[in-house]
């Protein structure tokens, strides 16, 4: 179905103007006065930019292209998590499929997607901006953050009834995730049904590539460290940061760490019956989730980050 063959909205905000019945994508606005140009300027990044292991990347492509569920973002205040989400969308945008999403800010401006940024003293918060969006019977959602219990609901029953839905939380790790939605008031079933997948982030400092210093260490040090045998025979290239005119400090930009948690039907099931955060844990470790950890160990292996960045990122 084309982009152009779907209802518009059919209410209107100080914020918004939203396309009638038959507009193109290039007619579509959203109100950014309240936006800096700067971030505007920048291009959305890609899911390969932000860190994601190859197996994770393929995971998440998979994920992220059907037709319906709720993919969620979780971490503490700037873990990257908006960046993620922009990241998802960039692959999501293809021509005839029609993704509007509701910010707190506009972060980025994506080519041929209606973006709605909330006013909550216009009365155009996250929950009303979803109710009328819905109208437009868009395929793909992007709710910038789940805060209340109504947000959470509409989203979430989007997610059931045709629609793909991706947005963030602030908790910790994905199994918090899904005790975050009913403790907000999100009734078990819904979350249990409607969510697909969890994705927990970190943001680590990369390793300047131009001054860093390789560091020797031995095999029984690296598996105190909490390397793999299959790392360790594959070889574990560490660095410590030196500082130049590149970058200063040792670091230069930086990196996400990620932990991944599929909500099969174990999980959704531990889910309905309202199990504590523990035991949500414990079955996702047995169906294949790694630590946040594990994922920076990857990525000092490879010589992008330090550990004594990730005892700082990570504790």
């Amino acid at each position: 179905m084309s982009p152009g063959s779907r209802c518009s909205p059919n209410w209107t905000s100080p914020s918004i103007a939203v396309p009638r019945t038959g507009a193109s994508h290039s007619r579509r606005k959203v109100d950014l006065s309240s936006t800096s140009a700067s971030l505007l300027a920048r291009s959305a990044p890609t899911l390969s930019d932000i860190g994601l292991s190859n197996k994770m990347q393929m995971d998440i492509d998979g994920l992220i292209n059907k037709a319906l569920g709720a993919f969620l973002v979780c971490g503490p205040t700037g873990s990257g998590k908006s960046t993620t989400l922009y990241a998802a969308l960039d692959d999501i945008n293809q021509p005839g499929i029609n993704v509007i999403t509701v910010e707190d800010p506009v972060e980025y401006r994506i080519p041929d997607v209606f973006q709605v940024e909330i006013h909550p003293r216009a009365g155009l918060t996250f929950a009303t901006a979803l109710r009328g969006i819905l109208r437009a019977d868009p395929d793909v959602i992007m709710v910038g953050e789940i805060r209340d219990p109504e947000t959470a609901s509409i989203a979430l029953e989007a997610a059931l009834t045709g629609h793909f839905v991706l947005s963030s939380l602030h908790t910790n790790d994905p199994p918090t995730a899904l005790t975050r939605l009913m403790d907000i008031g999100v009734e078990p079933h819904l979350a249990s049904a409607a969510v697909t997948a969890v994705l927990s982030q970190r943001l680590v400092r990369r390793v300047c590539a131009e001054c860093r210093e390789p560091i020797e260490a031995s095999e029984g040090e690296l598996s105190k460290l909490g390397f793999t045998e299959q790392q360790i025979a594959r070889g574990v290239s560490m660095h410590r940061p030196r500082g130049c005119d590149s970058c200063n400090d040792g670091y230069r930009g930086r990196v996400g760490v990620f932990q991944f948690m599929v909500v099969d039907d174990e999980i959704a099931r531990l889910t309905t019956r309202q199990v504590s955060r523990d035991a949500l844990k414990a079955a996702a470790v047995a169906a294949g989730m790694g630590t946040l950890w594990e994922d920076g160990l990857d990525k000092v292996a490879r010589g992008l980050t330090t550990i004594d960045e990730l005892h700082r990122a990570l504790g």
